[in-house]
């Protein structure tokens, strides 16, 4: 696999360097059986800038700073997200108490509200400079988006708030099929929904403009 990949990559540069159109070399590997799929991988390792040779793109990259700052934020994000979902889930279970709560469970929720609040309190500001000290530095130096622990990151972070998404959704027709729905399960299917469905939204939003940026 990896000596045919090389094979297509070379073939599209010396078909380029020739003055081949990207349409009759995309036209001809795919009439060779070549899946579309790799043919544009294949030219899109190359800018489609008039020069005398095929410019090559950048390619991703790996970076030791970079892969730390990315894992605190991540890192962060996961913590103060989980935490503050855990904080509202108790303070709407102080709202709307449970009659067959026992005791020592209303005494736990105690405990868990002050180790979430003190999560938030702490993780939050540290993934705002985080986020802050990473977007100021793509936005110096726009190539650092290609970073590969970044990309992997953001995916993913939007394959656990897409599952979360899911299950909130799975939770909320089973229950409405079963007549079992209470003013203290909404909201917290309103919560845990926001929560992941926001975190989502952002991260899919930042990847189409990455997409759409040159």
């Amino acid at each position: 696999m990896a000596a045919a990949t090389q094979n297509l990559d070379g073939f599209v540069r010396e078909a380029l360097a020739s003055g081949a159109s990207r349409a009759d070399v995309a036209d001809v590997l795919g009439r060779a059986g070549w899946p579309p799929e790799q043919v544009q991988s294949a030219l899109g390792t190359y800018a489609d800038i008039p020069f005398a040779v095929p410019v090559p793109r950048p390619r991703p990259y790996l970076s030791a700073r970079e892969a730390f700052l990315h894992l605190v934020l991540f890192a962060t994000l996961y913590v103060w997200a989980w935490q503050l979902g855990s904080l509202l889930f108790n303070l709407i279970n102080h709202a709307f108490p449970d009659p067959a709560d026992p005791a020592s469970r209303l005494a736990h929720a105690g405990q868990s509200m002050r180790l979430a609040a003190a999560s938030v309190v702490i993780a939050f500001p540290v993934f705002a400079f985080v986020a802050r000290k990473l977007s100021r530095e793509i936005a110096r130096n726009p190539l650092k988006r290609l970073s590969a622990v970044r990309r992997w990151l953001t995916y993913m972070t939007l394959f656990l708030a897409a599952t979360v998404l899911l299950c909130d959704l799975i939770a909320l027709v089973y229950n409405l099929l079963g007549g079992e729905l209470s003013m203290r399960f909404l909201l917290k299917v309103l919560v845990a929904g926001t929560l992941a469905g926001a975190i989502f939204s952002f991260y899919l939003l930042d990847l189409r403009r990455e997409e759409v940026e040159p």
